[in-house]
């Protein structure tokens, strides 16, 4: 079949070619109607643009795309980070280049690592919002600069961020209170751990938790919501001192990627597999809690995948002119002892642990983090 270019379209259109490729491309002065014909045209024609061509065209240094994720919990960020980067690396001869600077936790310095991005010439940035109100004025002020913000695992709805891409909270909160309901039985009396409720994600699963589990289980009630604040060592004695103070509380739900100090603090307390315990993380150093039956089911946030939509959203975008969607959400996936051998994250690494770190090195040739080089 013979390959549609912009010399055909600008017959059925009967433009140019420059008008063309100023419709396509988003520049130049032409008419709002001749500009959505031209689109229309070129989208019914299954026009596909020479991304190399595309790339010459904008230059190499103009396809810059800012990232801001947390290091911790490394477990679950450490995979939204290689999805990212592993995405960002298929495009390099096009000459994508990522600015990375991450924060160390969620919402920690993150106004003033964001604001850095401003002045670093980006067409993009990526970022997972932990203090989503203190940065919708450097969201807001990204969008007006023409660079567009991309939220990934959790959102800022209040900005004028361009797009937002994540498991569906909402969706995840009734599947943790359906599957409690069933594990707990009737008129079991539960609790919710997660990390800031300022946080978007965080606060739609914790609010759908607790609004379907009186629906599900008949005569059921989620006593109390802890905050944990991403850290490891609150998360544990807030979980323990939790555990002494309910002698008849039947399961926990983690909404947070932060569920190793609950679990320690569930085993702490005599009672693994007899608290229900629902997660929404998923890693290696889990196993032997699913094995002892401490982690009754996960709820799979997918953070790779997502880190790899985000990126591919964004570099459509700045090289393919592709609108980018308000929000793309993933559904989420139910993770138990007989399945978590089947996912990413548990899979053998080939080079094991020192393999990561030097494919994290290998990629520092298109990666600059702030200091690094």
């Amino acid at each position: 079949m013979k390959k549609i270019g912009m010399s055909e379209i600008a017959k059925l259109a009967n433009v140019s070619i420059g008008t063309v490729g100023r419709a396509l491309n988003g520049g130049g002065r032409i008419s709002k109607d001749t500009r959505e014909r031209i689109l229309k045209i070129a989208q019914r024609v299954g026009y596909k643009p020479n991304l190399a061509a595309r790339a010459l065209s904008l230059g190499r240094a103009r396809v810059r795309i800012g990232v801001c994720i947390p290091r911790e919990i490394h477990y679950y960020f450490d995979q939204l980070r290689d999805g990212i980067l592993g995405e960002s690396q298929h495009y390099e001869d096009l000459g994508v280049q990522v600015i990375y600077r991450p924060t160390e936790r969620l919402g920690l310095r993150e106004v003033a690592t964001v604001s850095e991005f401003l002045n670093d010439d980006l067409r993009a940035l990526i970022i997972t919002p932990g203090d989503p109100q203190g940065l919708i004025p450097i969201i807001d002020e990204a969008e007006s600069r023409n660079i567009r913000v991309i939220c990934v695992d959790t959102d800022a709805p209040a900005s004028r961020r361009s797009s937002v891409v994540c498991l569906d909270a909402e969706l995840s909160g009734r599947l943790a209170a359906d599957l409690m309901a069933k594990f707990a039985g009737p008129g079991s009396t539960v609790a919710v751990i997660t990390g800031m409720v300022q946080v978007e994600h965080h606060r739609t699963s914790t609010q759908s938790f607790s609004d379907a589990y009186p629906q599900f289980c008949q005569g059921g009630e989620v006593i109390e919501v802890v905050e944990a604040h991403e850290d490891e060592d609150e998360a544990f004695q807030k979980c323990f001192d939790l555990l002494g103070r309910f002698k008849s509380l039947a399961g926990l739900y983690v909404t947070t990627v932060n569920c190793l100090p609950v679990c320690r603090a569930i085993v702490a307390r005599g009672l693994s597999g007899r608290i229900r315990l629902i997660t929404t993380d998923l890693f290696k150093e889990m196993v032997p809690y699913f094995k002892k039956g401490t982690v009754f089911a996960s709820i799979y946030g997918q953070p790779y995948l997502l880190g790899a939509i985000a990126m591919r959203f964004a570099i459509d975008h700045i090289v393919c002119r592709r609108a980018l969607p308000a929000s793309h959400y993933l559904s989420p996936q139910i993770v138990m002892r007989s399945t978590y051998h089947i996912f990413r994250e548990m899979l053998p690494s080939p080079e094991g642990d020192m393999g990561r770190d030097a494919q994290e090195l290998g990629r520092v040739v298109s990666v600059i983090e702030g200091g690094l080089l």
